[in-house]
């Protein structure tokens, strides 16, 4: 190890290969974003606003929103700038300190994806205990657990990220700090991360992922013995927005991080990346106002329904 030159600064390579294109996807990247920020933060201009919205399941709405929010400018600003000069340099630290809030954002997005199902559970499957239950001070809690678990976990990663030695090649072909990339630059043994990550794993994924499939196994029981149409109708109109962004955040996480990345070429990871981080926070707001009638009369009330319809 003395003999190792160890490296403090790391070269992100981005999309240096789209010479040619980069000032179109440079202006793509630098809309969506900029779609992402304002409708993440309408959704929570209307909740705050509107009283009519002031129940659990839009509470936990605004924190999605400020979620999404906080995980795209934690790597969109920089993206641009890489895709802008082709390439960028970033100090080993701030790439460690970037990749924490990158798993921290995403494992308490998980958690508050579960809360949400929890809520359309209880919702449909126990309405007579629902008020009881989901009161102002329980739903506080269940914010305040997601958002520390997601920070704490992720800590115990990053804490052991920083014992390795890093001693190069000091180049990332990628556009942020992710985990196989960075430990690719470790002259240690990466053998114990990648065996903690995959023990996080179960409680920031796996479990998750598992209570959200139950609660929508009960949903969907229960709907069922429901007699009316309409009325089946309008219980699975309540939960259909956050199944959609279930699905969707799910299947991006499960096909970047479970598929091995050496069966994936470096352009798709870097594009399943791209949409994961940039392109599903700017869908939520989008799939919320579209099929939620509460946020749809909330943006009639604004006069804004009309002209997000019709830009979409």
């Amino acid at each position: 190890m003395e003999n190792q030159t160890m490296i403090t600064e790391i070269i992100l390579l981005g999309f240096h290969h789209l010479h040619s294109m980069r000032h179109l996807l440079f202006s793509i990247i630098l809309v969506v974003y900029c779609l992402t920020i304002s409708g993440n933060f309408l959704i929570i201009v209307l909740v705050s606003c509107f009283r009519h919205l002031h129940f659990p399941m839009y509470f936990f709405l605004t924190q999605m929103s400020m979620s999404d929010i906080l995980l795209t400018t934690n790597i969109a600003p920089q993206m641009l700038s890489i895709i802008n000069h082709e390439g960028g340099i970033i100090s080993l630290k701030v790439c460690i300190t970037q990749y924490y809030f990158f798993v921290a954002l995403e494992t308490s997005e998980c958690f508050l994806l579960t809360v949400m199902s929890y809520d359309r559970y209880l919702a449909i499957c126990n309405p007579l205990q629902y008020n009881s239950i989901m009161d102002h001070a329980f739903c506080i809690n269940l914010i305040v657990i997601s958002w520390v678990l997601g920070f704490f976990i992720s800590l115990l990663i990053v804490v052991s990220i920083t014992q390795l030695v890093f001693c190069g090649p000091n180049i990332i072909d990628h556009f942020f700090c992710d985990i196989d990339p960075l430990l690719k630059l470790s002259c240690s043994d990466t053998l114990i991360i990648h065996v903690e990550a995959l023990f996080l794993s179960v409680p920031v994924i796996v479990t998750p992922f598992l209570i959200v499939i139950v609660s929508y196994i009960y949903i969907v029981l229960t709907v069922a013995k429901i007699p009316s149409i309409s009325g089946k109708k309008k219980a699975f109109s309540t939960c259909s927005s956050h199944l959609t962004v279930v699905s969707i955040y799910y299947g991006t996480l499960i096909s970047i991080y479970t598929v091995p990345t050496n069966e994936r070429s470096l352009v798709t990871n870097k594009i399943l990346s791209m949409f994961f981080i940039v392109v599903t926070p700017m869908l939520n707001p989008i799939i919320y106002s579209l099929r939620n009638n509460d946020i749809r009369e909330a943006l009639k009330k604004m006069n804004l329904y009309p002209l997000i319809n019709r830009s979409i």
